[in-house]
């Protein structure tokens, strides 16, 4: 792989002569016909808006976590990826390398499939307010008397509905069957449980829990994919496994500190969002980057 550009806050890409086919709360995708190039910028968005300020190597953390995970899970399903070199890339990407080098890659154009596959292995979030409220998961019953941030009996598969804006909307099995059909929406519902076992032991080996993750699917020629990003700070809840105590909320690697601070000065949640303190989006970047270094072992 090529060696990393130094490191400045990059909020969005302008790649004159190259085709951009969305830019979302954090990706901006260009068009290369039979393929893509995806490019993570440092935005970070929190109650659904994206921020003024961005976040230092958020988006170099989440390419390479990514590839990290996509050769890590190799053996298990096929992947999109195809590579991170910008001298591999066609023309006249390589001139764009400032923008592109450590935060882009270019991987095989799929058709996704419109679900988002969650596993959950732990009961936080959206989940834990679903349990209190049902005794259940996503319809999915669970024992009593389990705590916030416990370990489940098995980890649990509750898909979503992909949403171009705000939040996704969990559903059921029957759902998933009725968009993909019953071969489908069982191979998406084992594959997702067994990569997420897979890198949840992994994970924990190296100090981390995955409590949650969610992973999207494609087709390529016929044959499904993993795609898009993975087992990230912003695509998983990552708890440290030092100190980790059942009964309440966990510290994360992510954004906690961003929400903490909008929380706190009482942002209305309507835009514009305001933007962060230096210190704020520094303490926010450390976290991205400890998640990294305690996954793969290395620096950026």
């Amino acid at each position: 792989m090529a060696a990393m550009a130094s490191s400045k806050v990059v909020l969005e890409t302008e790649l004159p002569g190259v085709k951009l086919l969305a830019r979302g709360k954090v990706r901006d995708i260009y068009d290369l016909g039979d393929r893509l190039l995806i490019v993570a910028t440092d935005r970070i968005s929190a109650f659904d808006y994206v921020l003024p300020t961005g976040i230092p190597d958020k988006g170099r953390v989440l390419t390479q976590l990514s590839i990290f995970w996509f050769d890590f899970l190799r053996e298990i399903v096929p992947v999109h990826f195809l590579t991170a070199n910008v001298d591999e890339y066609p023309e006249p990407l390589p001139r764009y390398r400032e923008q592109l080098e450590g935060r882009s890659m270019l991987v095989r154009r799929a058709q996704m499939l419109p679900v988002e596959c969650v596993a959950r292995g732990y009961l936080a979030g959206s989940g834990w307010k679903d349990y209190q409220r049902t005794g259940a998961v996503c319809g999915i019953p669970l024992p009593p008397g389990l705590r916030e941030s416990e370990k489940l009996p098995e980890p649990i598969f509750t898909p979503a509905t992909k949403a171009q804006t705000g939040h996704d909307e969990n559903i059921s099995m029957e759902d998933v069957v009725a968009l993909v059909g019953q071969d489908m929406a069982e191979r998406l519902r084992d594959l997702t449980l067994r990569i997420y076992r897979t890198a949840a032991d992994y994970a924990e080996s190296r100090g981390i829990i995955i409590a949650d993750t969610k992973f999207e699917f494609g087709l390529v020629d016929g044959q499904l994919v993993l795609a898009d990003e993975v087992l990230t700070p912003d695509s998983s809840r990552f708890w440290p496994r030092e100190g980790y105590r059942p009964g309440g909320p966990q510290p994360s690697f992510d954004k906690q500190y961003v929400r903490e601070y909008l929380e706190a000065v009482g942002w209305d949640k309507q835009p514009p969002a305001p933007p962060l303190p230096p210190e704020v989006a520094e303490r926010t970047a450390e976290k991205y980057r400890e998640a990294y270094r305690a996954l793969t072992g290395k620096t950026l």
